[in-house]
């Protein structure tokens, strides 16, 4: 049922928008930093533009990945140096660390960046991404294998998932809901660690990057400085925002 309701949700999450605008122009506001968004399996910016529209007007420099279609290694590269090459371009050209936000198979994206290339990312956030447990677990998981020519199987995607229980070299938000109706839950969990945490929201996985209470949530988390990270507040929560202990499993 969670499945077959995924993009009626998401239109409603996309329609509650003008009504929590005031409460968005709440949140914190950026510093300029630079902001790298990627978007979910198939998608392209286009589905990030609202989620890059809003960080922009709260103070942050968004950055499309500009590499077509989100079809796995096709996109990035085998070795994943067209991504590389994206995140080094902006570094350098700010000057800055940049934080990445994924949503869903760019969140795992976005981790494996911050593996490769630490010195260049702040942070990462992943917004419904499935990057521990069984990949077979996820609806479009043939899918994914037929587009993309990436087997989730054998060594290669062994090594990635003795990775994903390590813990990343830069500060990590996990935004998931168990209302997701395309990928389990469980597996958008962050094992626990000093400066990991897991902020649970209602929606759907479509919505979640029109999804008002993540939006909140990703405002707030970019403009935690690195040096005094602290998880999520209870004092800021938006309606729907559900702070959860790193060790849910």
């Amino acid at each position: 049922m969670l499945t077959l309701t995924e993009l009626h949700r998401a239109s409603l999450e996309l329609a509650s928008l003008p009504l929590a605008a005031p409460l968005l122009a709440l949140a914190p506001r950026g510093d300029g930093s630079p902001v790298l968004v990627l978007p979910g399996f198939i998608t392209s910016d286009r589905s990030t533009r609202l989620l890059r529209g809003y960080l922009e007007r709260q103070g942050y420099d968004a950055h499309a990945w500009k590499l077509g279609r989100n079809l796995g290694p096709k996109a990035i590269g085998w070795e994943g140096e067209k991504l590389l090459e994206r995140l080094s371009m902006i570094f350098e050209t700010s000057g800055q660390k940049v934080s990445v936000v994924g949503w869903s198979l760019g969140g795992i994206m976005a981790r494996e960046l911050a593996r490769a290339a630490p010195d260049m990312v702040q942070r990462v956030i992943s917004l419904g991404s499935p990057f521990t447990g069984d990949p077979q677990a996820t609806t479009p998981a043939k899918l994914y294998e037929h587009l993309t020519g990436d087997a989730l199987a054998g060594e290669a995607l062994a090594r990635r998932l003795r990775e994903s229980v390590e813990p990343l070299p830069v500060p990590t938000t996990s935004i998931y809901s168990r209302e997701d109706g395309v990928v389990p839950w469980r597996n958008c969990i962050e094992p626990s660690h000093a400066r990991a945490e897991n902020i649970e929201v209602h929606g759907s996985h479509c919505g979640m990057g029109v999804n008002p209470a993540v939006l909140y949530v990703v405002a707030d988390r970019l403009a935690t400085p690195v040096d005094a990270w602290k998880p999520f507040r209870r004092e800021s929560w938006l309606s729907g925002v559900y702070p959860s202990s790193p060790s849910i499993n």
